[in-house]
């Protein structure tokens, strides 16, 4: 019977280390292209900050008799979309990016569209806003599946943020059935 020895050679990963310091934290061992990482995470930045305007939107122009509960719930989910947005920027910085926060690019490569149905149609701002999350969902399901084993790191972040969208689709989910 053989047994699969786990050994590392901590020489060498310490001589790395000391030479490319630098490079902050992406290391010889990262197994990705961190600028392409660093792309798709910024398209994430300006998905994240675009979903956090149409939410801000809906629930300041919200009206009618299920205008409390409904913008309470775009307000919620709106700062977590900010968060979404800061937390990807400091991904960004991490693997020696810049994040891109830049206004008159973030429609463009944002994955969502920003809409404004009328302050009175809650049901289409319900609407529009689960589209938008069902859409985050997949195309962060696929940015997680693309990261895989290569960067853990920027894909438990993927996953912590698609976690709670997945929370999103749900709440708007039961909004629009009530």
């Amino acid at each position: 019977m053989t047994t699969d020895e786990f050994v590392i050679d901590v020489t060498r990963i310490r001589d790395e280390a000391r030479q490319k310091m630098a490079d902050g934290a992406v290391t010889a061992t990262y197994g990705l292209d961190a600028d392409k990482v660093i792309a798709v995470l910024n398209d994430v930045v300006a998905t994240e900050i675009v979903c956090w305007l149409r939410y801000t939107r809906h629930a300041v122009s919200a009206t009618g008799i299920d205008r409390a509960q409904v913008a309470a719930e775009f307000t919620e989910h709106a700062a977590e979309e900010m968060q979404h947005a800061l937390r990807a920027a400091e991904r960004i910085s991490q693997l020696g990016g810049e994040p891109d926060f830049d206004p008159a690019t973030l429609v463009q490569r944002a994955h969502t569209d920003y809409t404004t149905p009328a302050g009175t149609d809650l049901r289409a701002m319900l609407e529009n806003n689960l589209l938008a999350e069902r859409i985050v969902i997949s195309t962060y399901q696929e940015i997680a599946r693309w990261l895989g084993d290569h960067d853990p790191t920027t894909r438990r972040l993927i996953e912590s943020i698609l976690e709670e969208e997945e929370e999103h689709a749900d709440d708007l989910t039961d909004l629009l059935a009530t």
